[in-house]
C-alpha cells in the first residue's frame, strides 16, 4: 500500500488552520490575564492588606531575623529597601505623569478643533513694547487675557533693574 499523496494547497491550508488556532488561544490566555490581574486588585482590600502585613511581621518577629543581621548588613538591607520603595514612588509618578501627557493631548486636539482666536494688536508686537512694559499674555486652557507676566519675563524685569 502506498501512502496517499498531501497537496502543496491542503498543508497550507492546515497551517492556516493552525494559525487561527493559535491565535485564538493567545486571546483567550490575553483575556484571562487581564481578568486574573483585575480579580487579584480587587482581592488587595485593606483589611488583607492590613492581616496580611501583622502575620507577616509577627513571623518575622518570631524568627529574630535581626540577630543575625548586624552593621554593614543592616546598613545594606536599609538602602535597599529604600531603593524598593523609591521604585514604586516612580512607577506611580510615571503613571501619573502618562495620565497627564492624555488629559495634555485631549486638550491639545480640543484646541486645534477649536477656531482660532483673533490676536489683539498689543499682543501681536511685543517687541516694540518697552523691556519693562508687560505683555498681555494668553493662558491656552481659557482663552482669558492677563496683565501679568509670564515668569520669565518677571525675571528678566527684575534683573534689569
Amino acid at each position: 500500500m502506498s501512502k496517499p499523496k498531501v497537496s502543496f494547497e491542503h498543508l497550507i491550508d492546515k497551517v492556516r488552520q493552525a494559525e487561527d488556532v493559535l491565535e485564538q488561544h493567545e486571546r483567550a490566555v490575553g483575556a484571562a490575564c487581564r481578568r486574573f490581574g483585575d480579580a487579584w486588585r480587587a482581592g488587595w482590600t485593606p483589611l488583607r492588606i492590613i492581616s496580611v502585613g501583622l502575620v507577616t511581621g509577627f513571623l518575622v518577629g518570631r524568627a529574630e531575623p535581626m540577630s543575625k543581621v548586624s552593621g554593614p548588613r543592616l546598613l545594606q538591607m536599609i538602602n535597599t529597601l529604600s531603593g524598593l520603595f523609591a521604585s514604586f514612588k516612580v512607577t506611580g509618578a510615571a503613571k501619573h505623569a502618562e495620565a497627564a501627557a492624555e488629559e495634555v493631548a485631549v486638550a491639545a486636539h480640543g484646541a486645534a478643533a477649536a477656531p482660532a482666536v483673533e490676536t489683539p494688536p498689543e499682543a501681536a508686537t511685543p517687541a516694540a513694547q518697552g523691556p519693562t512694559e508687560r505683555v498681555r499674555a494668553s493662558r491656552p486652557h481659557t482663552g482669558e487675557w492677563s496683565d501679568e507676566p509670564r515668569p520669565a519675563e518677571a525675571a528678566t524685569e527684575v534683573s534689569e533693574r
